[in-house]
């Protein structure tokens, strides 16, 4: 029997990518699927109770962090959702992604006179 290799996963839009600490440790960027959760809660839930910011990278999450069940590991317990035994599930991003809310309009909000300066 063969070993299966994770297939890379692209970022949709409103994904949120999470690669602060992910590459150097050798593992792929987190792809948080943003719109499959908010489906499912209502903001308060993460953004309040789970105490996660309002900005992408603004938050200093570790595994460490997750097996204590702090953030996402307060619902990826096992329990309620899969545990963090399943690294693929959440570590599925194309390396070198950066952190960022994938298609977010803030990133399109190029001004075009700072880019004529800066070359």
């Amino acid at each position: 029997m063969g070993l299966i290799s994770p297939k890379v996963v692209h970022a949709e839009y409103g994904d949120v990518v999470i690669n602060n600490y992910s590459e150097e440790a050798g593992m792929r960027p987190v792809v948080f699927p943003h719109w499959f959760h908010r489906i499912r809660f209502r903001c308060k839930v993460c953004h309040a109770d789970l105490g996660f910011k309002f900005e992408a990278g603004g938050n200093k999450i570790d595994m460490l962090k997750i097996i204590d069940g702090e953030y996402c590991g307060a619902c990826h317990n096992g329990e309620v959702a899969w545990s963090v035994e399943n690294c693929n599930l959440c570590h599925s991003g194309k390396p070198g992604t950066t952190t960022q809310v994938h298609g977010s309009t803030v990133q399109q909000l190029v001004s075009p006179e700072k880019d004529k300066q800066n070359k």
